[in-house]
């Protein structure tokens, strides 16, 4: 494709779009001169994990990173010719990274690019967000020790090496599939690696040479590869997560006072049910305690108990939960909202061992192990007054910060897969899993309500999705997600903004209802009939096209006594 030269611009995404064409009628998909495919993501995730099954990690990692280089090393031409044609070294450079979006592998983020075209000098450093590759590792394998995002690396060093003329080779420092926040490649020429182990998985090999060394299968994988729930309760791989799990295991075996900090639904009270089921102490009681759901009159009598007699309505004598812990372990939930009062005596227990009821004359000895949990920034709480500084000084011997949701998201997918599983069950269905719109929308959500929100999540859309099928992102939540910018075919081949009136389309449209007095009724009525034509009955397709749920699309046929066939569902 002959092109003029351009003076030097900053290449946008619509510029990289006009390259991509579809033609339908002869079955093409044409990336400027090299033909594309389109394929579902968990074909190929299926297809990589038989590599995996039958050539082991070694074989499997050395095969894709390969493809991926080939694949590379074509987007790279592509971006030789524009260099050539008079695009800026570094726009032209940046074509491969826009391209591996839109082609929908993974999000890059430029850190660090350093390179010079004459000198064959390179350097770079990108943060990779959203892989394809991760995403269906973990969901197969779980997250483990090393990188995998091959075919990934492959592209980048093929793109590059064509792009510079020379081998440079991509290495992955972070990962997801690691736990890590998101990935990070650094690049440098083949030879500044000094690492011909890893350099081997770029050289070509013939398989038949070595099948002795292929019969690792699953197994094997399984093992390297080890998915990271600590137990039956707690799930995570994350940094965030793996830091406070691994400081509160040191104080599993001792009776020593541990302080939970997070925000509210971080998963504190599992956390202590952890350290109580895994500690000397588990086959005696946990009692938990929330703190802030006991009005405050009534506080010490729940936590300390009462004699008969002690106040009006105390007809029988009754055990508070201290006794009720003795040999186990008392969860003080929200231990921040406690009123001054019941803090004094709260730090007496935790310094003599010892309780009085309400009303009682003598003192009883409690064996208790404390742990205590709160949303509140106690320091705060101190320098205002309503807590008191050798309370928390008390409680703050081993303390462990549990991070929110949003810093561990690399733990949502195991939590999701724990929850579809849990409700499941619950209500009787065999689900299929996320689509991966779902997966994507729920990985990307901030989830303020941290742990609890997600299960929440989770739990209404088990109950909507349909027996043997998958939660769509519909199932997910409430009112429907606003629409994104995902790029659309139109007419001539070519890939654009999602179509959609803007504002002078909508204001004539609007114009024209209101010209020729049709009503919002018949207007809604005539709006949700076509979308049912065009989507041929199937009421979940036709919710998308609207920009709504499917059961408010439901709701809204049999309001208005429309039929609501449904094909395929």
């Amino acid at each position: 494709m002959s092109r003029a030269v351009r003076e030097p611009q900053e290449t946008t995404v619509g510029e990289l779009l006009s390259l991509l064409r579809f033609s339908a009628g002869s079955g093409h998909i044409w990336l400027d001169e090299q033909r594309m495919l389109l394929m579902h993501a968990r074909a190929l995730a299926e297809l990589r994990k038989e590599l995996l099954d039958s050539l082991g990690i070694e074989r499997a990692r050395g095969l894709l990173v390969r493809m991926g280089f080939v694949s590379g090393q074509r987007d790279g031409e592509v971006a030789v010719r524009e260099r050539q044609a008079g695009l800026r070294a570094e726009d032209a450079f940046m074509l491969g990274p826009r391209l591996h979006s839109i082609e929908g592998i993974v999000s890059v983020q430029k850190v660090q690019l350093d390179f010079d075209i004459a000198s064959k000098h390179f350097y770079g450093e990108f943060l990779w967000e959203n892989s394809w590759e991760c995403e269906a590792h973990v969901a197969e394998f779980g997250c483990g020790e090393d990188p995998q995002c091959w075919s990934q690396i492959g592209y980048a060093s093929g793109y590059t090496s064509a792009f510079m003329g020379r081998l440079i080779v991509f290495k992955e420092v972070e990962c997801t599939s690691m736990g890590d926040s998101r990935c990070r490649i650094v690049a440098h020429p083949a030879e500044d690696w000094q690492d011909e182990h890893y350099l081997e998985y770029f050289r070509q090999h013939h398989v038949a040479e070595k099948l002795i060394e292929f019969n690792l299968g699953l197994q094997h994988i399984r093992r390297l590869q080890p998915r990271r729930e600590y137990d039956q309760k707690l799930v995570g791989v994350s940094p965030g997560f793996r830091a406070a799990f691994e400081l509160m295991r040191n104080a599993v075996d001792s009776a020593i006072t541990v302080l939970l900090l997070g925000e509210t639904g971080v998963g504190k009270e599992v956390f202590a049910r952890w350290l109580h089921d895994n500690g000397p102490r588990a086959k005696q009681a946990f009692i938990a305690v929330n703190c802030a759901a006991i009005p405050a009159d009534l506080i010490e009598a729940e936590l300390f108990g009462v004699e008969k007699g002690a106040y009006t309505g105390a007809h029988n004598a009754r055990a508070g939960r201290f006794e009720r812990a003795h040999g186990g372990t008392l969860f003080l939930d929200e231990v921040g909202d406690l009123p001054l009062a019941a803090q004094v005596k709260l730090l007496r227990v935790l310094q003599t061992g010892e309780i009085e009821r309400l009303g009682a004359e003598q003192a009883i000895r409690v064996d208790v192990r404390i742990v205590a949990a709160t949303n509140v920034n106690l320091q705060q709480a101190m320098q205002a007054g309503r807590f008191r500084s050798d309370l928390f000084y008390r409680l703050n011997t081993f303390p462990v910060s549990i991070p929110p949701l949003r810093e561990r998201t690399a733990d949502i997918p195991a939590l999701v897969l724990r929850f579809v599983e849990k409700y499941s069950a619950l209500y009787g269905k065999k689900l299929r899993g996320l689509t991966d719109k779902a997966a994507r929308d729920v990985q990307r959500h901030v989830w303020p309500g941290n742990i609890r929100e997600l299960e929440n999540v989770i739990e209404r859309a088990v109950l909507l999705a349909p027996d043997q099928g998958y939660i769509e992102a519909t199932h997910l939540w409430m009112s429907p997600p606003v629409p994104g910018t995902d790029g659309q075919v139109d007419a001539s081949g070519h890939i654009g903004a999602s179509p959609g009136a803007n504002g002078d389309e909508l204001d004539a449209m609007c114009d024209r209802v209101l010209a020729q007095n049709i009503s919002i009724a018949s207007l809604e009525q005539r709006l949700m009939q076509t979308a049912m034509q065009r989507a041929k009955g199937n009421l979940s397709q036709a919710a998308r096209l609207l920009g709504i749920t499917r059961p408010q699309l439901a709701y809204r046929l049999k309001k208005e006594g429309l039929p609501a066939s449904v094909v395929g569902n």
